[in-house]
Order: C-alpha cells, then sequence, then structure tokens
C-alpha cells in the first residue's frame, strides 16, 4: 500500500486513526497497540502476503534473543548468534543472486542457476532496526515493556517500509506514555501539514522529475551532452524529493499518533563538503553506521590510516546494504574516497571559498549518483562519457535546453530554501498554514492519477 494512493489516505490511515483512539480513549492502552500493530502487519501484507509470516518470524526471533540479552548483560554469544542470524536472513534475500552470478562471470561459465529470489519489501530497514536493538540491549541501553510493544516498534507502518530508521531506547517510552493515547489536536494539524509536503514532494515533483532520468537512463549509449546531465541531475534530484518526502510523510503521519521519529533530511544539496553532506543526507542511517559499524570497528580512535579505513569500509557497507550490485559498490567505495580525502584536506587546512566548496561536492554527488542509478558498470561509465563528449552539443535541440534549464533552476532553488522541517518549526494551527496545506493536498490529489512506488522501496 502506497502513501500516495486512495486507499491509504481516505480508507487504511482513518480507519487505523480512529480506532488506535478509540481504545485507548477508552483506557484499553494494550487494546490500542494490538491494533495499530496488526494495522501495519495488513499494510505490509497488502503487497504480498508471503513475507508476512517472515517479518513475524524475524520479530520473534530477535525479541527472544534481546531478551536473554536484557537478563544477561554483556553476553557476546547471544549478541553474536542474533547478529548472524540477521545476517543471513538479509544476505540470503538480497545477496544470493549476486553471489551466484558474480560465481558465474569469474569462472566464465553457468555454474550455478540462479534463484530469482523476490526481496521482501523493507528487509534492509527492518534487519537494520532490529540488529541495532540487540546491540543496546548487550549493552545494557535497550529494555522491552512487552511483546506488542516490541512488534509497534519493528512494524510501525510509517517507518516499516522505507524508515527513517528508528532507534528502541528513544521509541518505546513514546510507544507507552499515556499522552499518546489522547487525540492532540496542535499534533494532528502539525502532522497532517508535514504529510502533506512530503506528498508534494513525491507526487507533484519527484514524479515528474523521473521521466527525465528513467528517459536518460533507458539509453545511454546514444545520449547528447545536454541529455546526459539532464538525465543525471534529473535523477539527482528525483531521488531527493522522492525519498525525502517519503521520510516527511512518515514523520507526518507519526505525529498523528503522537509519536515523534527522527529527521532524515537537513537540505543535503546544501552541503559544502562530502562530510557535511552525509552529516544531512539518510541521517538515521549515517547514525547507525557511526553507533554500530564505524565506532565497534575503532572509529578514529587507533591513528589516522585505521581511520581512513574503517570510514572507507563503512561506505562500502552502506554501498551494498542499498543494493546486490557492483555499482552501488562502486557508489559507496566513491564516498568512501571522497570522504578520506575530504578528512585529508581538512588536515591541510586550505579555505577555498563557499561556492566552490558547493559546486566541488554537488559535482561529487552527481557523479556518484550516476552510478547508484545506472543498470550496470558500462551503462554508468557511458553517461558519464556523454556529461563530458562537447562534440555531441551539436545534436542538443530547445527541448534538452529548455529542461536542463528547468533541472538547474530547481538545484538553485534547494541551494535558497530551507528544509520544511526547518520552517514548520514556527508551526502553528492558523488560517495561514490551513490555507497552504490544503492548497498543496488538493494539488497533489489532483494529480493522483497514477500511483508510483518509492525509490527506496527496491533497496
Amino acid at each position: 500500500m502506497l502513501f500516495n494512493s486512495y486507499e491509504f489516505m481516505f480508507l487504511f490511515l482513518p480507519l487505523t486513526f480512529a480506532g488506535f483512539f478509540f481504545l485507548g480513549h477508552r483506557g484499553k492502552k494494550e487494546w490500542a497497540t494490538l491494533w495499530l500493530v496488526l494495522a501495519s502487519f495488513f499494510f505490509y501484507g497488502y503487497w504480498d502476503m508471503r513475507y508476512v509470516p517472515l517479518l513475524f518470524g524475524s520479530i520473534c526471533f530477535n525479541y527472544l534473543v534481546g531478551r536473554q540479552l536484557e537478563v544477561n548483560n554483556g553476553h557476546k554469544g547471544w549478541l553474536t548468534f542474533g547478529i548472524v542470524i540477521n545476517v543471513l536472513l538479509l544476505g540470503y534475500f538480497k545477496y544470493t543472486d549476486f553471489f551466484l552470478s558474480t560465481v558465474n562471470d569469474v569462472a566464465g561459465a553457468n555454474l550455478f542457476d540462479l534463484p530469482h529470489i523476490v526481496l521482501p519489501l523493507g528487509i534492509s530497514f527492518f534487519t537494520f532496526t532490529q540488529t541495532a536493538y540487540l546491540v543496546d540491549a548487550y549493552r545494557g541501553e535497550a529494555k522491552n515493556h512487552s511483546f506488542v510493544t516490541y512488534c509497534e516498534f519493528v512494524t510501525i507502518f510509517p517507518h516499516l517500509i522505507a524508515g527513517p530508521i528508528i532507534n528502541h531506547k528513544e521509541m518505546i517510552p513514546q510507544f507507552v506514555a499515556d499522552k499518546t493515547f489522547r487525540i492532540n489536536y496542535e499534533n494532528i494539524a502539525l502532522g497532517l501539514t508535514i504529510f502533506t509536503f512530503g506528498l508534494f514532494k513525491k507526487v507533484v515533483i519527484a514524479d515528474k522529475l523521473a521521466v527525465y532520468a528513467n528517459d536518460a537512463f533507458s539509453h545511454t549509449d546514444s545520449l547528447n551532452f545536454v541529455e546526459a546531465w539532464v538525465g543525471a541531475l534529473g535523477y539527482t534530484l528525483q531521488l531527493y524529493f522522492d525519498f525525502s518526502g517519503y521520510s516527511e510523510m512518515a514523520i507526518g503521519l507519526a505525529l498523528l499518533f503522537n509519536l515523534k521519529m527522527p529527521v532524515n533530511f537537513n537540505s543535503p544539496y546544501q552541503a559544502r563538503s562530502i562530510i557535511d553532506f552525509w552529516h544531512r543526507w539518510h541521517m538515521t542511517l549515517g547514525l547507525w553506521v557511526k553507533n554500530y559499524l564505524y565506532i565497534p570497528m575503532g572509529g578514529n580512535r587507533h591513528g589516522e590510516f585505521k581511520k581512513m579505513r574503517n570510514l572507507f569500509v563503512s561506505m562500502l557497507i552502506i554501498g551494498l546494504w542499498h543494493g546486490a550490485g557492483w555499482t552501488f559498490i562502486i557508489w559507496g567505495g566513491l564516498h568512501g574516497m571522497l570522504l578520506m580525502i575530504n578528512h585529508a584536506w581538512r588536515k591541510v587546512g586550505i579555505t577555498l571559498p563557499k561556492v566552490t566548496n558547493w559546486g566541488m561536492t554537488f559535482l561529487c554527488v552527481v557523479v556518484c549518483w550516476v552510478f547508484f542509478r545506472a543498470g550496470s558498470v558500462d551503462e554508468a561509465i557511458m553517461v558519464l562519457s556523454n556529461m563530458l563528449n562537447w562534440q555531441t552539443v551539436a545534436d542538443v535541440n530547445k527541448a534538452d535546453i529548455k529542461h536542463l534549464a528547468v533541472i538547474t533552476a530547481g538545484i538553485m532553488l534547494l541551494t535558497a530554501v530551507p528544509n520544511p522541517l526547518v520552517m514548520v518549526k514556527k508551526f502553528t494551527a492558523d488560517n495561514k498554514w490551513l490555507l497552504v496545506t490544503a492548497a498543496m493536498l488538493i494539488w497533489v490529489i489532483w494529480h493522483l492519477n497514477n500511483y508510483s512506488e518509492f525509490l527506496y522501496f527496491q533497496f
């Protein structure tokens, strides 16, 4: 079920909201929580009921292991067991085909028939979420309230499919607080406003930009100079508006139920360094990698060389987490190299004009996104080659120039306009906000002709 669908907005969401607060108002907190859990399982199963048992099995396993860790703080055996099973589960569904095809390629023969395993929705997110819980339980930083509450932590529908990645010790107290079960009209007004902003990003902006990116990456071998740039820049904007739109919709939906989820984006294309970019882009993933991967590997505690190694390995794993393919590994590796260069540059102490820093950072991000979007390494190289091929400028037509101008204007706008979540910090439920939200919602519904999945559903 898509957030940007009529059945979600006008059936699922109102019924889930009404049932939760009806039960909560009657003082039946456990039943209200169970209602939300069952609704979230329905939301997940709406795509494919076959994977609901997988999700439930993962929840049961991690809950039981977590209970053992809570009782036996510092028991590395249980922690290792839990992490290994989670990694094997994710590895089987996400990387089996990639591993076998790589073996076949290296051997130069079809040694293995590819099983073509269908990737369950959200498996990367709910696996990372629960692995972090196991580590926190091992550290003595996480305590469960009940099995149903733990199910809510994993399945709560706003974040289940594509994040943001939430933290157990931050969310569980919210799930059980008395005020969570009472209607808060201020939260409803703010939540609907943030949800509408995200919906507008997805439907009105991201889905329109998809045309440019899809067209360019569908014939990478025949792009002229401007078409290649339109495709690369179009995807750069599409991915941002699509994913940040989803994240804001998730935050807005959670607020309807009096839950505060973490911010996932902070104007990443305003970054003036790659380090700054990763402080602003997919922030919950970056924090997860820092707390549960980079720091446990040693972080920056054992000298500059090991710090650089840990940075690079962390980014390779982020790349592989996004997808089972060499394009994602190269994307992660490139960002790892850029982070290493950025840290080394800071040590030198050379300063450049802010606009130069921004331009260099944005260009590096765009080049990396080409690998992220391309269907193969060869396709990515073709796009990048065409982006440098001035000889094809003669083939450019007026439509290409117009498209490039529109996208460039969008980029310039992003560098100046604050993040919507910053704008709503001054939110008050008045007529001004009501008018803006209503106008955007009407515009969205008017354009809601074809449903399109969010890009991060495939990761």
